[in-house]
């Protein structure tokens, strides 16, 4: 016999969870009781959006994160994030205690509500795929079965809402067993979209294949592995799809995000006669701002539940059985490529008193970077110039190149870290990024995690100033090297010359016990050149736009 609350936290256990992340509350307090009496780790966080970042970077390494709020106040606060975490397709359960089903039926006004008792549930809605409240012990655990099933089966987040009243109330055990849905693909449809692929990729001369994130969310990394083998084709990703192979591998060119990809990269693409697009969210970033010139006629676009070649759609279809079709009956090219590992064969001119630039900082990183590592990048031009960093066996890439909201990388890092401990975070955040979400270094000193974080100090929003520059872009200066010793035990440093930057990482390199901060400070304008690129894509966008 086995209360609500105990047999939610038990369910989470089976499914692989160790850290929950949240802020406490009145209407959450018995249910973290509750937490704190399990196996499972109650990690408080400074607030709500945190904690859902960190729940979300922890769902990117675990395959699942979940997050505990209050109702009202902390649910509202967390919103953001569950948006993010349903655009990117990341499995969240987010879990809120709730007013008493005796204040709910009488209506008060009480505290942390606005009077209507489902407007927390009703928001979520929007943000999920599926969202209830518990109201009857009866049937709790049905509940819990059928919205947890929709968050690994979808890989987006859901919402679980229990009212304080019910928290202690005994579980009886589910009375059915629910089932989205099976993991079947049509037969006839699949046999006709392998058909069609295969027709398309054999007769052609200079295929290539793009793959994005749903490699990550459904652990398919092993399966394109073999297809890369399988054909010989040459593969680029896209920006969220980043790290889903090691990109030291033989026959990948680098990330293709339209017109911020570097060039070669670019024209690869764009000249194939064949491309076999896998797994991919194709949104305006993805895409480099809609700069991706890409004819559809040559594309094979397959995704985890549907695959679509020109204009022919073939559904239900999974993708790894798309994939199995295509590792069948694909033969083997010989193709030339210049694979992206060149980059590490350039050098790297060291002149110890020349101050630093943005060019020379990513190209001495990408020799830093090693395996077990985990990269993190927030969004502005950290995002942009990460991407062509090369992500190394055993290693990862996180960065929200869909949702893109500015202040994600800290408290991810924290997720990510828990996560898995194997994997050291090096994290970039620009300094505008970093005053969104700076306090939530506190808890990853807390947790005496070693993640090495680069702050990229470029006085303000470099990546508005390329779009678009006016005073909005201007923020106040922070000391920021001297932050972490007011949080904690911690090693920090700011860098300003080739010289500066050498001693740092030999010192951070070697700080695997705690937290190592390194603030670069780079001149105001001084970006990717990705970056350069997207501001002129976006900018031709815009006028031809306005002048329609």
């Amino acid at each position: 016999m086995v209360t609500i609350a105990e047999y939610l936290c038990n369910r989470l256990e089976s499914l692989g969870v160790e850290h929950i992340f949240g802020v406490p509350g009145d209407y959450v307090l018995d249910l973290m009781d509750v937490i704190l009496r399990s196996p499972i780790r109650l990690v408080n966080t400074c607030n709500e959006l945190n904690a859902g970042y960190a729940a979300d970077g922890y769902a990117r390494v675990k395959g699942l994160g979940v997050v505990c709020i209050t109702y009202g106040v902390g649910g509202l606060s967390l919103v953001n994030a569950v948006a993010g975490a349903y655009a990117e397709r990341v499995p969240l359960i987010v879990i809120s205690g709730g007013p008493s089903r005796i204040y709910r039926d009488s209506n008060l006004l009480l505290h942390h509500t606005t009077g209507n008792y489902n407007l927390q549930l009703s928001i979520m809605e929007k943000i999920t795929v599926g969202a209830v409240i518990l109201t009857d012990a009866s049937q709790a655990a049905n509940q819990i079965e059928q919205t947890i099933e929709a968050c690994l089966h979808y890989k987006r987040p859901v919402y679980i809402e229990i009212p304080t009243d019910l928290v202690n109330q005994i579980c009886p055990p589910p009375t059915s067993t629910h089932h989205i849905a099976d993991y079947s693909s049509d037969p006839l449809a699949l046999q006709e979209a392998i058909e069609e692929a295969v027709e398309l990729l054999e007769r052609s001369k200079n295929p290539v294949i793009i793959a994005g994130v749903e490699f990550h969310r459904f652990k398919l990394e092993n399966k394109l592995l073999k297809l890369l083998e399988k054909t010989g084709y040459p593969i680029a990703t896209t920006l969220l799809g980043k790290s889903c192979i090691p990109e030291m591998h033989s026959q990948f060119i680098g990330n293709y995000v339209g017109a911020i990809s570097r060039e070669v990269v670019r024209e690869r693409v764009e000249n194939a006669d064949a491309i076999l697009c896998l797994g991919a969210i194709m949104s305006d970033m993805n895409l480099g701002g809609y700069t991706a010139k890409i004819d559809i006629n040559r594309v094979i676009n397959a995704n985890s539940e549907k695959v679509k070649i020109k204009n022919h759609f073939y559904q239900p279809i999974y993708l790894e059985h798309f994939l199995d079709g295509l590792i069948e009956q694909l033969s083997y090219k010989q193709i030339e490529i210049k694979a992206a590992y060149s980059l590490l064969l350039q050098t790297v001119e060291y002149e110890p008193q020349k101050m630093l630039s943005n060019l020379y900082f990513y190209q001495r990183i990408n020799h830093f970077i090693e395996d077990d590592s985990i990269v993190i990048s927030d969004t502005g031009d950290s995002i942009v110039a990460t991407m062509d960093l090369l992500i190394h066996k055993n290693a990862d890439f996180i960065g929200q190149a869909f949702y893109l909201s500015i202040g994600y990388s800290i408290p991810a890092c924290l997720g990510a870290a828990l996560a898995d401990r194997n994997l050291r975070p090096i994290v970039f955040v620009g300094d505008g990024a970093f005053q969104m979400t700076a306090q939530e270094l506190s808890t990853i000193i807390r947790e005496n995690l070693n993640p090495i974080i680069f702050l990229i100090n470029n006085d303000g929003y470099t990546i508005e100033r390329v779009i678009q520059d006016n005073t909005y872009n201007d923020i106040q200066p922070w000391k920021y090297h001297q932050l972490p010793q007011v949080f904690g035990k911690s090693w920090s440093t700011q860098v300003k010359t080739q010289e500066d930057l050498e001693l740092a990482l030999e010192q951070a390199k070697h700080n695997t016990e705690l937290v190592s901060f390194i603030e670069v400070h780079l001149e105001r304008l001084d970006c990717s050149a990705g970056l350069v690129r997207l501001g002129q894509a976006l900018n031709q966008m815009k006028q031809t736009t306005d002048n329609k």
